[in-house]
């Protein structure tokens, strides 16, 4: 019998959510004990159908899903329509065909299930903005601090920022948020920069058609990619895909595929201005503050790439 890690998954489930969910429930080294959902690329709402959709065509098992928070902490809400849809999800007509989300808050699940776990029992990955985990802080920082590795999806890593010069789109869209969690003191905090996904880590065209003709669940995790594509081809050239929350999920439950991952001291730019949402990181040790948060900004690409294709079941 295999000893399986237990994780919660917190997302925002647009398309490449999509992928990394289902990544996550075929590996066969882990357990996703439960999901919850928050509003980042598209609604919570639709973010919970998106997430069920996901669990059908993973085709494992099938953890219960929570609706979480609906609105960021402060800010106003800037959809991701142009990446992912107008449902997140390509707008190729996916829904849940059986599933249906649990009648408890996301945010106490969460809480519960962690006051019940022994220390460090459970991981968290969180693949959207911060807002379920900020308020789980300020709810019950004992459960949250029983929590292992925290493993974010956001910042910009070392590099430049997706939805601004220097910002990434989940810490952007609820840096609030975001700034408590970095400033939290919890165990272990990893952000896995959107720079991580970039470079020769980007699924190529080839790797794509590989992708989406070897069966059901790689044809579904191209297919709800179809904007992301679209927008690649102006982006970068051609049919390129930059996967931010798959490499979120490698990186988590795959480390042997990180190449570059240090601990800095980090904080959250919440001012108004063009910075707002910016992960700075320290890098060259500036402020003499205690590093807080590790910065992963770098994969192994033929690493990450098997381990797509094997959770995939491409190969």
């Amino acid at each position: 019998m295999i000893s399986k890690k237990k994780i919660i998954i917190d997302t925002d489930c647009g398309s490449d959510d999509a992928m990394a969910i289902a990544m996550a429930l075929n590996d066969p080294h882990y357990e996703v004990v439960l999901i919850t959902t928050v509003s980042g690329n598209v609604a919570m709402e639709q973010a919970t159908l998106n997430t069920l959709t996901t669990i059908e065509y993973a085709g494992t098992y099938e953890p219960p899903v929570y609706k979480g928070t609906a609105k960021m902490l402060l800010k106003e809400l800037v959809f991701a329509h142009e990446t992912h849809g107008l449902d997140g999800m390509g707008d190729i007509g996916l829904r849940p065909q059986r599933l249906k989300a649990a009648g408890e808050n996301g945010v106490e699940k969460m809480l519960e299930t962690l006051r019940n776990s022994e220390d460090g029992e459970i991981d968290i990955i969180a693949l959207g903005p911060l807002t379920n985990l900020a308020l789980a802080i300020r709810l019950d920082y004992k459960a949250m601090m029983k929590a292992g590795r925290i493993v974010i999806m956001g910042s910009a890593g070392l590099g430049a920022g997706n939805v601004s010069p220097v910002a990434e789109f989940n810490i952007w869209q609820d840096a609030e948020a975001a700034k408590i969690v970095t400033e939290s003191g919890l165990n272990e905090i990893v952000y896995v920069g959107w720079d991580a996904c970039l470079g020769d880590c980007m699924l190529n065209p080839q790797e794509i058609e590989e992708i989406r003709n070897s069966g059901e669940l790689g044809k579904f995790a191209i297919d709800c990619n179809k904007n992301l594509l679209e927008l690649n081809r102006e982006r970068f050239g051609d049919s390129y895909l930059d996967m931010a929350d798959p490499s979120a999920v490698a990186a988590a439950l795959y480390p042997e595929c990180i190449e570059h991952c240090e601990k800095y001291y980090c904080e959250v730019d919440v001012s108004p201005g063009p910075s707002y949402g910016a992960v700075l990181v320290d890098v060259n040790h500036f402020s003499e503050k205690e590093p807080n948060v590790y910065i992963c900004s770098k994969l192994k690409a033929k690493e990450y790439k098997d381990y797509i294709y094997r959770m995939l079941r491409v190969r």
